[in-house]
């Protein structure tokens, strides 16, 4: 199994969790985060003062896969996030050693689909 993360412009949850969907994923945990990277921030003017937002706001989706599903997801998640432009985000993919469904107890791929 493997855990894929990606964080994205938070206007572009609806068209990700859409494409997920259209590839038949049923469930993803959605966060919603501050952060930066090249972009560094931003400048914003308040009342005639300038100040600096550091730490823009971003969404992170974190869905469990089957080995076999990851790419379809990773490529899914690209497509429909991609603005061209800086900030688009980032996604990483990770292991997964277990999983369990806690309602009925059963474990491995069984438990996340």
């Amino acid at each position: 199994m493997k855990k894929v993360e990606a964080i994205i412009k938070p206007f572009k949850l609806e068209e990700v969790k859409e494409a997920l969907a259209a590839i038949g994923i049923q469930g993803l945990t959605v966060t919603e985060v501050k952060g930066f990277g090249r972009q560094k921030g931003h400048k914003e003017l308040y009342r005639g003062a300038e100040y600096v937002v550091e730490f823009l706001p971003k969404v992170k989706l974190e869905i469990v896969v089957t080995d076999d599903k990851a790419e379809q997801v990773v490529n899914a998640i690209v497509k429909a996030a991609s603005t061209g432009r800086i900030g688009d985000g980032k996604i990483f993919v990770s292991p997964v050693d277990e999983a369990i469904r806690i309602r009925t107890g059963e474990s491995g791929e069984v438990a996340i689909s």
